[in-house]
């Protein structure tokens, strides 16, 4: 069986304990963005995989989410960043990172009645500098939107503003199965996230040596920024997030969600 999982800093809690297992249960696991994996789950280059929220809004029809774990934040989540050299409402040019949809329709639910018409929006690498080189904001998320300052700058976090406007979790990926496929390693995957759990701060200390980011960053992120469960809290969250998609004109239709 072929599962995708994001190689993020936030998913390294699911991610290294189940490679550890992948081999004994047949798993063959393959990294990529969320984006990316996305599209091939719906493909059916995968059988499973953690996909952006909104990716699974879209085919709703076709995927059934896994229960337990996700990627969520209450308020800051410090990887989903608008960065603005402008005030919002004379932003005329936007670079995004498009890695998660996730955070691009975020975007559009929080700000498309602020941003002015006719604004021009442009898909770049990941490169936050280069990103604003030559537009007045960007979406920077993931990894290299963790820590990152800019003098003069307006910076919004997204989970923080969704937060501040609903008050509700919000779920930034899922786990999500093609339709006709059966699950059997789903202990599996709940034991592999307990281990993650259980050792966070030797998976910040790895992901710092990696990365460069200092270690104390880390273990607030994954300890107290991103939540990783899929429980009442974070589906009453995507379901809200569902609805606004729809309102939005970002998802054709509501569909109730449906699990493993």
């Amino acid at each position: 069986m072929l599962i995708g999982i994001h190689d993020f800093i936030n998913s390294q809690p699911f991610l290294e304990p189940l490679m550890k297992r992948a081999s004994g249960i047949g798993l063959e696991i393959r990294t990529g963005s969320p984006a990316q994996l996305a599209d091939q789950l719906s493909g059916g280059e995968l059988d499973v995989a953690m996909i952006p929220a909104i990716e699974y809004l879209k085919h709703a029809d076709r995927f059934r989410i896994l229960p337990n774990i996700a990627i969520a934040s209450r308020r800051k989540v410090g990887t989903v960043l608008l960065v603005s050299k402008v005030p919002l409402g004379t932003i005329r040019s936007l670079a995004q990172d498009d890695r998660s949809r996730t955070s691009v329709a975020l975007l559009q639910v929080l700000y498309s009645k602020v941003f002015r018409i006719g604004l021009k929006l442009e898909s770049q690498e990941p490169d936050p500098e280069k990103m604003l080189e030559n537009h007045d904001a960007a979406l920077i998320i993931g990894d290299q939107a963790l820590g990152y300052a800019r003098e003069g700058a307006l910076i919004y976090d997204l989970s923080e503003e969704w937060f501040k406007r609903t008050g509700k979790t919000f779920v930034h990926a899922v786990i999500a199965v093609r339709e006709g496929i059966e699950i059997e390693f789903t202990q599996t995957l709940m034991d592999a996230k307990q281990e993650g759990m259980q050792n966070l701060d030797a998976i910040a200390e790895t992901q710092a040596k990696k990365t460069g980011h200092p270690v104390s960053l880390l273990q607030d992120y994954l300890k107290n920024k991103i939540r990783y469960d899929f429980g009442e809290e974070e589906m009453e969250g995507l379901v809200h997030f569902q609805s606004l998609c729809h309102e939005t004109g970002l998802i054709p239709q509501k569909l109730p969600l449906r699990l493993v």
